[in-house]
Parts: structure tokens; C-alpha cells; sequence
């Protein structure tokens, strides 16, 4: 009989925490994890018999989108020591989507191993992740579920909302439009200089429905946070109130021993695409949720996504498909109120880290603001933002936010023109002798998961100068890259395999004819099949980039985009024996 059920409450015994095997025994090592324990000033009154909760924090001078976090983690811990726990905070691999090149994806993969080994090799016995920015929240959700403790998500948070000269700015989104205005010759360095001040103006992530905001969307979804959490905006007292609530939640998960991989079902996981369709969220998440997924033991499919995108209607009014910022969404509302909205779509009756289920924890959840979160009668689209295409340019699938294209685009055939990586389109595409017009469609190949390296965000290509002044704003582009999720336009991405392993991709040349039907869910090489055997036996294995390091690693080991971008070790299902502590 256990300790729990020794005293009917549910809750384990100190000695049956996973912490005890560091601290709780009469032998040698564990006389030395107490006495360095004490080395670091703790009494043994202060943790022995108490729930050890990792508050991982990736928090770094150079990540605006946490550099509230230092702060944050101490509400977390002082939340943890008031429900009596004991906090120690780790740091952790920041992947700032604003400096890390060639593309912080690159480095998900690493942040989801260092935390799952971190998870497993220490005394602890449960955790609170602490991230936002774009690549941290599926990064420390894959190596926590790898890791299956007690954990809960602490979401940075978006910024406030931008302004210049009397405009409400989003960041990301308007940051592409005004720079299509300064290549298009309509303002010029000093209204850029202004936009720099106003653009992004306090600490969080992006406030549009970007991938940032789309995947603290998709954690509190998918049960994983405290309810409310992921759209407070960083710099709201509220936001230190739920940190504190996160940190005291973490202990009771921790004595309850409820394990990630109770939460993150494939209930939890289909809810959490319906999530993202109504929110018109980012195209990353699919790469992100698949590979979230495959690391519960859920098998998360493009097809999947798409059979739910479309019998689900677009509610959240936001930008880039909408109109409003996060900050809109938090006081209309939040996730709770969109959940509500959503609760004949999605499973009610499992179990979040916050309640018995998921019904209970929407119960009574309330709308503020009918435009910007829309009723089911009243949507700003008929079916979620989000489309998977096929055809013999993407075998394996390719998607498209449709929401956010020129809808005359979503049916289009017109010539390719090709570009063979992103530094040659930087270099030429305002070149009037490429011929480009308004209904080419542009083609970027070496830029996947391999080719980029790390699949960076090429997708949303520039459109020429030429055309920029003569009022054209959108095309159709194909890439097997990925785009920001604050982008917008008719950008097919995710091309996969990816030309650099061989896809179809590979074998466009300029002038062929290319078709997208979004409708359809289309995409095609206008091509005979004959002739693309013919490119194809032509074609010359591209060399490793990397002759050693995580490059190299990476290189042996990533898998396409449909499949989620993870490490074929990582994703591959296995027992991972506990450390021996004593």
C-alpha cells in the first residue's frame, strides 16, 4: 500500500518522492547531496521531505522576449516555498528568434534534449518551464514529456501593443508592411526610425498571432498551463500573479505524481489543432505539434490537421488575418473564453494540470468583446486559417495560412521563377530581367531542414521593387522553408521532402507552369512525368555542410518537415532507465 492510499488524499509520502533517493537514504551519497545541500546555505528544515521543483528558465540578455523571466522565476519560486516546495532554478538554452542564426529551429531539438536530461538527472520531482518565444515553448514541452514528470508551462507572455503616429502596430506584421512600403519608395528612413522606437516597446513576445502566441496558446490548450496564462501580457502584475499560482500548482502536481503523460493525450493534442485553427494561428505550430505529439506517443498527422481545420471556423479577429493584438484578446477574454466558445469541438472531459478536466476548467468562462473573439454564427472565416496541400511538387504535404493570402491567389497557375537559396533571391529579385510579373510564381528550394540548415524562415519572399511600386502586395511563393508566423500573403510552405533530400522541388526550372487550389488542396508541377525523370537522374547529391559539431549531428539525424523536424533518436519510442542516485 502506498503512501497515498495509506492516507486516502491522493498524495504520495516524502519518502516516496523521487527526490528521496538523493536525500533520503543512510548511505554515503546521500550524506554528501545533503551536505552539499548545505554548502548552498539550505537548512535541512528548508527541503528535506519536500517536493523538488525545477523552475527551468530561459531567460538571457539578449532574448527580448524573456527578459522579464529573471524576475518571473522568483514569483515562481516564491510560489513553490509558499505551498511548501523547494525551488532551484536552472538556466537553460535561450533560442531568442530575433538574433539566433541561421534559425533558432536549428536549436529546438537541443533545448528539448538539454531538458529532458536535466529533468532526469537531478533531484527533482517536478518542474515549471519557463519560455515563449517562438522555438522555446515546443522545445521544453518535447524534453519535459520526454522526461514525464509533474510539470507545468509558464508563458513569457506577449508585449504591449506597438504605436506610430497615431497607428496601433503589431510587431512582426506591420514590420512587413512598412518595409514593403520603404522598398516601394512611400516613406522613407526617418518614419523608419520611428517604427524601430515604436515597433516592440516593452519586455514579451510577439503580440500578434504569431508563433510565439500560437504556441503558449497551444500549452494552455493543451492543459499544460495554469488557466488563463497565455495571454496576459508580460508586463501585467497579473502576469507575477500567475507565475506564483504556477509555482504552487507545480508542488500539488508533484505530490500527486501527475505525470506529463496524463495530460498530453491525443484528446489533449487534437484539441489543441481545433486551437489553432480557430485562432488562425502560425503554420510553424504544425511542424511544432507533430513533433510535440511523437514524444507522448501520439501519432499526429497532416492529414489530422487538415480534417480538423476543416469543420472548425476561424474566431479569434487577430492579426495577421485580423484585426486586434494579444493584449485585445487577453481583457475580451483570453483562451478561456475562446475554449468556450470551441467546447462542442473539443474533448471536456480530460484532465488538465489545473483541474479534473477540461470542462471544469472552462466552466463559466466568459466573452468581453464579440469582435474580437467572434461567435460560431459570426466567424471571421468559415474554416480554420491553415491548409494541406499535395500533388507532385509536395508528395509528402506542404501547407498554407490561407486566412492571411490575397484570396484571387488561392487558385493560381502561372511560370515559376527559381531560386536555388535565399542569399541569390536577397541578391537578384529586384532585377527587372528575371521578368517577373505579378502572376509568376516565385520558387525557393535549399532552405528546408537540411538545405537551410534548419528550415529558417525564407517562406514569406520579397516581392520585387518593381511590383511593390506598382501596388502589388502579395503573389503566390513556394518554398520548402517555413515563414514567421506574423507574415502573411499566398506563401506555400513546409514543401515536403525538401528539395535538398531530393523532393520535387529540386527539379522546377523558370518558366515551368505551377498550379496552386487551395480549394483543392492542390499543388502541382504543370510538367509530364517523363520530363521530371529525365531532371531527376540529372541530379547531384548535395555535400554535408558540416564536418562536425551539433551540426553534424543535426544533419544525421533530422527528419523532414511532415514528420516534425525532430531527431530520429529522440522521436523513436524507448525505456530510458532512472539514474542510480545512491
Amino acid at each position: 500500500m502506498t503512501g497515498a492510499e495509506r492516507r486516502g488524499d491522493g498524495r504520495r509520502s516524502p519518502e516516496e518522492l523521487r527526490s528521496h533517493a538523493w536525500y533520503g537514504t543512510d548511505g554515503l551519497r546521500s550524506f554528501s547531496h545533503r551536505a552539499r545541500t548545505r554548502q548552498l546555505g539550505y537548512l535541512p528544515e528548508e527541503h528535506l521531505g519536500k517536493p523538488v521543483i525545477a523552475v527551468l528558465n530561459t531567460w538571457s540578455d539578449i532574448n527580448p522576449c524573456h527578459q522579464h523571466l529573471r524576475e518571473r522565476a522568483e514569483a515562481v519560486k516564491r510560489g513553490v516555498w509558499q505551498a511548501g516546495g523547494f525551488p532551484l532554478e536552472f538556466p537553460v538554452s535561450t533560442l531568442s528568434e530575433t538574433f539566433q542564426k541561421p534559425t533558432p529551429m536549428l536549436y529546438r531539438n537541443l533545448l528539448a534534449l538539454e531538458t529532458e536530461e536535466l529533468l532526469r538527472s537531478y533531484p527533482v520531482d517536478g518542474a515549471v518551464l519557463m519560455g515563449g518565444c517562438d522555438k522555446t515553448t515546443p522545445g521544453l514541452l518535447m524534453g519535459a514529456a520526454s522526461a514525464d514528470l509533474p510539470a507545468l508551462f509558464v508563458p513569457a507572455g506577449p508585449m504591449l501593443r506597438g504605436h506610430w503616429r497615431g497607428e496601433t502596430l503589431g510587431s512582426g506584421t506591420d514590420m512587413w508592411k512598412y518595409w514593403d512600403d520603404k522598398r516601394a519608395g512611400l516613406i522613407g528612413d526617418c518614419e523608419m526610425a520611428e517604427l524601430e522606437c515604436g515597433l516592440a516597446r516593452s519586455p514579451g513576445h510577439c503580440m500578434t498571432m504569431g508563433t510565439a502566441s500560437t504556441m503558449t496558446a497551444v500549452a494552455e490548450a493543451l492543459g499544460v498551463t495554469v488557466p488563463g496564462a497565455s495571454s496576459i501580457p508580460a508586463v501585467d502584475s497579473g502576469h507575477s500573479r500567475m507565475a506564483a499560482a504556477a509555482g504552487m500548482r507545480a508542488v500539488e502536481l508533484a505530490w500527486r505524481d501527475l505525470r506529463l503523460s496524463r495530460i498530453l493525450t491525443r484528446e489533449a493534442y487534437e484539441d489543441a489543432v481545433t486551437t489553432v485553427a480557430a485562432l488562425g494561428g502560425s503554420t510553424n505550430a504544425i511542424i511544432h505539434l507533430i513533433a510535440m505529439a511523437g514524444r507522448s506517443g501520439v501519432k499526429l498527422t497532416l492529414d489530422d490537421f487538415d480534417a480538423i481545420v476543416r469543420r472548425v471556423p476561424v474566431l479569434a479577429n487577430l492579426r495577421p488575418g485580423g484585426a486586434y493584438l494579444m493584449e485585445d484578446f487577453h481583457y475580451a477574454g483570453g483562451l478561456p473564453g475562446l475554449l468556450a466558445r470551441l467546447a462542442d469541438r473539443l474533448h471536456l472531459d480530460r484532465p488538465t494540470v489545473a483541474h479534473d478536466s477540461l470542462r471544469e476548467q472552462i466552466a463559466g468562462a466568459l466573452v468581453h468583446d464579440d469582435d474580437v473573439i467572434r461567435t460560431a454564427g459570426d466567424p471571421l472565416a468559415p474554416e480554420g486559417g491553415i491548409a494541406v496541400l499535395r500533388g507532385n511538387l509536395a508528395p509528402d504535404g506542404a501547407v498554407i495560412k490561407h486566412v492571411a493570402a490575397e484570396p484571387h491567389l488561392l487558385r493560381h497557375t502561372g511560370p515559376a521563377v527559381v531560386f536555388d537559396d535565399y542569399r541569390t533571391l536577397q541578391a537578384t529579385i529586384d532585377d527587372p530581367d528575371l521578368g517577373i510579373t505579378a502572376d509568376s510564381v516565385l520558387v525557393l528550394r535549399g532552405s528546408g531542414p537540411l538545405g537551410g540548415p534548419g528550415m529558417p524562415e525564407y517562406g514569406m519572399l520579397p516581392i520585387p521593387a518593381h511590383l511593390l511600386k506598382q501596388g502589388v502586395r502579395d503573389m503566390v511563393r513556394i518554398s520548402d522553408a517555413r515563414m514567421s508566423g506574423t507574415s502573411y500573403g499566398a506563401c506555400v510552405l513546409h514543401v515536403a521532402p525538401e528539395s535538398h533530400a531530393g523532393g520535387p522541388l529540386a527539379l522546377v526550372r523558370t518558366g515551368d507552369p505551377v498550379t496552386l487550389d487551395v480549394e483543392a488542396r492542390l499543388l502541382r508541377l504543370e510538367v509530364d512525368e517523363a520530363e521530371l525523370e529525365r531532371r531527376r537522374a540529372a541530379l547531384t547529391p548535395p555535400t554535408a555542410r558540416y564536418g562536425r559539431g551539433y551540426g553534424a549531428l543535426y544533419e544525421q539525424h533530422i527528419t523532414q518537415a511532415d514528420t516534425g523536424c525532430d531527431f530520429d533518436f529522440l522521436a523513436r519510442p524507448g525505456e530510458v532507465p532512472e539514474p542510480y542516485a545512491g
